[in-house]
């Protein structure tokens, strides 16, 4: 049987702050092998914490994390480094876009660091930037794309390695419910062509979309559940209230 693509195996993550040691994840022990997956929790729950090492941008205290079979708890960073590139994408609230490149640079820099050629580059970019609905925009900059566009870009950058494993931290955090919708039903549409996608919400609407909702609470896994999706339909704009027809 194949290993699941993330296996997480009594996995500790403990802080020091001064002289008090915070648990702030405590035996968790969770597959992941596709869907589309909501992490929620209130703030200090963990799960931040829990993306931060399902991410590899973090290490776990004890435990260990298996990622597609390999154990990734005890690597080192350039080690980890590589592995996010090769497998990992990251969309995160607040877009985290090179305000003076354009939309097609901003997509390019992981094929940058992975040493694609130019020419390769390029195409990559402008097919991830057509998969997200923006091929008349690579040109265009930060500051000329409404935030929805910027998470779009955010978006295609993450997927232009053509990453199993999506990691997406409060990607609708910055947005208003229809754009939020639209990145959503994104989401849905990547899932269902094979990604794998973790995202951590703190709102309830948004985790409805998601196949698996998994709810944490002082470092631990209070439940873990799986769902029939709400399907992320945005409404055409004149059916919005106070738009007139």
């Amino acid at each position: 049987m194949n290993a699941p693509l993330i296996h997480l195996e009594k996995v500790c993550k403990t802080y020091r702050m001064g002289e008090e040691v915070v648990h702030a994840l405590q035996d968790v022990t969770l597959d992941i092998n596709g869907g589309l997956v909501a992490i929620m929790g209130a703030s200090g729950s963990g799960k931040s914490t829990m993306m931060n090492v399902i991410g590899c941008l973090d290490r776990p205290s004890s435990g260990s994390y298996f990622l597609e079979g390999q154990d990734v708890s005890k690597m080192g960073h350039n080690a980890l480094a590589d592995i996010r590139n090769r497998t990992i994408g990251f969309v995160f609230q607040s877009f985290h876009l090179l305000s003076r490149t354009s939309a097609i640079e901003n997509v390019e820099l992981p094929l940058v660091y992975a040493g694609v050629s130019g020419k390769e580059r390029k195409r990559r970019a402008e097919e991830a930037l057509k998969r997200v609905g923006l091929g008349a925009r690579i040109h265009h900059h930060p500051n000329q794309l409404s935030g929805g566009q910027q998470q779009r870009v955010a978006i295609a950058r993450a997927i232009v390695s053509k990453s199993k494993l999506l990691m997406a931290d409060e990607p609708t955090g910055n947005l208003d419910s229809r754009t939020s919708i639209e990145i959503m039903a994104l989401f849905q549409e990547l899932w269902r062509e094979g990604m794998t996608i973790v995202l951590v919400t703190h709102e309830p609407d948004i985790a409805a979309f998601a196949s698996r909702v998994v709810v944490m609470k002082d470092g631990e896994v209070l439940t873990d559940r799986e769902q029939e999706p709400v399907v992320a339909v945005v409404p055409p704009p004149a059916s919005r209230p106070g738009v007139m027809t």
